[in-house]
């Protein structure tokens, strides 16, 4: 018969015991690590470096779509899920001018303290047949507005049809490459100049693109806009 003591058996079970413990309390250590770390890069905030005010017409208002199919809702879209530093605020309103755009603006910037101002603006004065001008004169404020508040501006090309004439339409068109050289901003060409082209891509209007057309418009302007921004 073999005999083992009382004492021998406690110090054996105390031993297992805590060594047990100390491997539990090391799993639970390494899990919350995981957990930590998990829950650290999902509360993850963006930093906004950079906030893009666009002041355009229905060209970027979506017309004829709902909001979050319009360009502009797509871009924030895309630029969001890349965790970009460009905010992007939207302030286009369908119908409006260069006129109405330069009216709004200075309250716009006081809102929102843009970094950048995207300058989408003269179809509607275009196709009104303003003169040509004073549509200058407008998008020429607009810039001198943001430059003293220290804002860069980006400029919009636009095309209107050629039905106004070839002598009104290249005047009009010039506008914004004269601006762009004498204020020394950016120049985008004119989202629009392909995709017009193709009639599947237009709102029976013939003048606004479709939703299928939105996309289109991201890929053109994203990485242009991206190059001058970041």
């Amino acid at each position: 018969m073999v005999f083992i003591s009382t004492r021998r058996v406690t110090s054996i079970t105390s031993g297992a015991i805590r060594f047990c413990l100390l491997f539990l309390f090391a799993i639970s250590l390494l899990f919350s690590g995981f957990v930590h770390s998990d829950q650290a890069s999902d509360n993850d905030e963006i930093v906004i470096k950079y906030k893009l005010l666009v002041l355009g017409d229905s060209l970027s208002a979506a017309y004829g779509l709902t909001e979050n199919q319009g360009w502009v809702a797509l871009l924030a879209e895309q630029w969001s899920k890349e965790s970009s530093p460009i905010e992007v605020i939207n302030a286009a309103i369908s119908g409006d001018t260069t006129d109405g755009g330069l009216a709004r603006l200075p309250r716009l910037l006081e809102l929102h303290e843009p970094t950048h101002l995207y300058i989408e603006l003269g179809g509607n004065n275009g196709l009104q047949g303003h003169n040509p001008s004073v549509i200058k004169r407008n998008l020429a404020a607009k810039i001198e507005l943001a430059k003293a508040q220290n804002i860069n501006v980006l400029l919009q090309e636009i095309q209107i049809p050629t039905n106004y004439g070839r002598r009104y339409t290249q005047m009009f068109i010039d506008n914004y490459h004269q601006l762009a050289e004498e204020f020394d901003v950016p120049l985008i060409p004119f989202f629009l100049q392909d995709i017009a082209l193709d009639a599947s891509l237009m709102q029976n209007d013939g003048i606004h693109p479709t939703a299928e057309a939105q996309p289109m418009i991201v890929d053109f302007l994203k990485p242009k806009l991206e190059a001058i921004i970041l």
